[in-house]
């Protein structure tokens, strides 16, 4: 915890001191620490006066004042900004790339498939499943493409031109003229579909290639969208466990 009524400096320096570093120690590892997360500059003001994203980036800095191999993090973005979250997974991106081993608690999906290089999902306290971000979406069925056409009409008739390139049976929302098609080979095969539609005379309105995200997963496993409230608001015991070394 960070003490508000200390400078940046001084809750460096501090937890230095009570990791028994010794003083010429704690002051040189807090100033490498505030240069490391960009904290130089406010390193003699009081942290009250930090935003969101600097308190964050103190608090991640405090967890390496010892140079810990292993570090493990619950729900370190939970309240930031987009700016500030981005900021700090860059942060948490350079500690991996430098050999720090992150065990990572979090509900943000775009978070884990963003940090972690393996995962697993956790639901109601049950580990559910577990691999890599690609090796999870990759469940979902993988690619798809999503069409939309232009005339009710026309639905039948796009579903029976896209049938062939399709690798299980495609998904038709007549009432939006939406077509969703399982496929394989990514932008070749949209191509290959596009050709397909407009020698047919099929007008498409919107078309594109979609992959599954980690809330695709998320929700396939559990039937529910992943909960984003702080842990301390949220009755919801739901979560991602990401793993980053």
């Amino acid at each position: 915890a960070l003490d508000e009524h200390l400078t940046g400096f001084e809750n460096l320096d501090m937890i230095g001191r009570l990791y028994q570093l010794g003083r010429d120690r704690s002051r040189a590892r807090a100033r490498e620490l505030l240069e490391q997360f960009g904290l130089s500059d406010a390193g003699a003001r009081p942290v009250k006066t930090y935003s969101g994203g600097m308190r964050r980036r103190l608090d991640l800095a405090g967890a390496l004042v010892a140079e810990s191999p292993v570090l493990f993090l619950d729900e370190p973005t939970t309240g930031l900004d987009p700016k500030s979250r981005t900021d700090l997974w860059g942060v948490i991106k350079q500690l991996v790339e430098r050999g720090t081993t992150l065990l990572l608690t979090t509900q943000y999906l775009e978070e884990a498939d963003q940090l972690a290089d393996q995962i697993m999902v956790i639901d109601h306290g049950r580990s559910i499943a577990e691999g890599t971000a690609d090796e999870l979406k990759e469940r979902m069925g993988g690619e798809r493409i999503e069409v939309t056409v232009e005339s009710a009409e026309k639905v039948s008739a796009a579903v029976e031109k896209l049938r062939p390139i399709a690798v299980d049976d495609p998904h038709v929302d007549e009432r939006n003229r939406t077509l969703v098609i399982p496929i394989t080979g990514g932008a070749r095969t949209l191509t290959m579909a596009l050709r397909e539609l407009d020698q047919a005379g099929i007008e498409v309105q919107d078309v594109g290639l979609r992959r599954p995200t980690l809330d695709d997963v998320f929700l396939s496993l559990t039937g529910h969208v992943a909960e984003y409230e702080a842990a301390e608001t949220s009755e919801d015991d739901d979560e991602l466990e990401g793993a980053a070394k």
